[in-house]
């Protein structure tokens, strides 16, 4: 990308970097002979769909908003999960809906008879929770004793409920492959029965399977051992993998300051409200030409956002040299998660979206301004 030709503050996705790992999840699709999906609470850049629809088809939805996307822009009827549904929205989200998922035998009680009179079949599943995750951050792990997320062995009716053809699960994040195969252990001892009965199951989110020194061929051989021994339709769902290092954040230095020793470059950015996964994780973002300190340091300079919130930055990176107002800080990897999750929080200008084509050019997809922030707001 040419920085210079990229207004500040920018989200840029890099076109071909997106066809590269889009090439690659298609062809772990075709050698296992499974089906995946990309999951829109990881990535809902929809100015990349028609891109997308050439490799992938449908997506993860787990809102009527995300189903709604999915099938005006995806082309495509979603695969749709949420952890309870509304009175007022069901009928409207199976208009979108090819598979609607259940989070609980309550709520497969209250909402399986209306699936029968969408119009169209409407194939149902249960999402299980199959008690292991290898996962060490709490925020992340839908499988830690307690979890609100999918019914557990002990709660799971002896016989499968009517109607329900699918079983879903989700206990991953940013998870290899050998990851995934302690999960299928686990969820063989304690829904092995109900697999046999089923036509479909859904492997959910978390298969990193676009980053360096994944193991494709395990993953591809594992799958493809599951689907014929279970004779099952597989879907994976990955939140992450489509967009992982496809994209950045360019922003710019307004001004230094420095307290008590310590020099903080204030940036045209916020990390509560345009990187909120980094303090929520919380992850160091990378940074074109800066790395991590050491004792040898001598241009550390502490990020920080221009909101107001006292803790709106990062700690100091070594940028190797002095930083001065108008220089450019790029954060690297900054499509998957980070954009689904932006505010408008403090009014602070949010960043345009933009795409960097296969052809050099940049194309502005979306500038915003004072009315995108206020139509948030009554």
């Amino acid at each position: 990308m040419n920085y210079s030709e990229i207004p500040s503050p920018s989200f840029v996705l890099d076109e071909d970097l997106l066809v590269r790992n889009l090439q690659l999840i298609r062809r772990i699709q075709d050698e296992a002979g499974i089906k995946i999906i990309p999951a829109f609470k990881g990535f809902a850049m929809w100015s990349a769909f028609p891109l997308i629809r050439k490799y992938l088809k449908g997506a993860a939805a787990s809102s009527l908003n995300e189903a709604r996307l999915c099938f005006e822009e995806m082309k495509a009827f979603a695969f749709t999960y949420s952890p309870v549904y509304s009175d007022d929205e069901f009928d409207e989200l199976l208009k979108y809906s090819g598979h609607i998922v259940f989070n609980s035998v309550n709520q497969y009680k209250k909402y399986y008879k209306r699936t029968l009179r969408a119009g169209r079949h409407i194939s149902c599943g249960i999402r299980v929770n199959p008690e292991f995750s290898d996962v060490k951050t709490d925020l992340y792990n839908p499988g830690a004793a307690g979890s609100r997320l999918g019914v557990g062995s002990a709660e799971f009716p002896d016989e499968l409920p009517e109607g329900i053809e699918g079983i879903h699960f989700h206990v991953l994040c940013e998870s290899d492959s050998y990851s995934l195969e302690k999960v299928l252990s686990h969820l063989e001892k304690k829904f092995g029965k109900h697999l046999h009965e089923v036509k479909w199951v859904n492997m959910g989110g978390g298969h990193l399977m676009t980053r360096e020194g994944y193991d494709h061929k395990h993953l591809t051989g594992l799958l493809t051992n599951f689907r014929k021994k279970y004779k099952v339709e597989v879907i994976l769902e990955p939140g992450s993998a489509v967009a992982w290092n496809t994209g950045v954040l360019v922003s710019t230095v307004r001004d230094i300051v420095e307290h008590k020793g310590i020099k903080t470059a204030i940036l045209d950015v916020s990390f509560t409200a345009h990187m909120p996964d980094t303090l929520e994780m919380p992850y160091r973002p990378a940074i074109e030409g800066a790395k991590e300190p050491d004792k040898n340091s001598k241009y550390l300079y502490r990020l920080g956002g221009i909101s107001c919130l006292a803790g709106d930055f990062m700690e100091a990176y070594d940028f190797g040299h002095e930083l001065k107002s108008g220089d450019k800080v790029i954060f690297n990897d900054m499509m998957h998660y980070t954009m689904v999750k932006t505010t408008m929080f403090n009014g602070v200008k949010h960043p345009a979206i933009a795409i960097w084509s296969g052809d050099n050019k940049l194309k502005l997809v979306r500038d915003f301004n004072y009315e995108d922030f206020k139509s948030r707001l009554s």
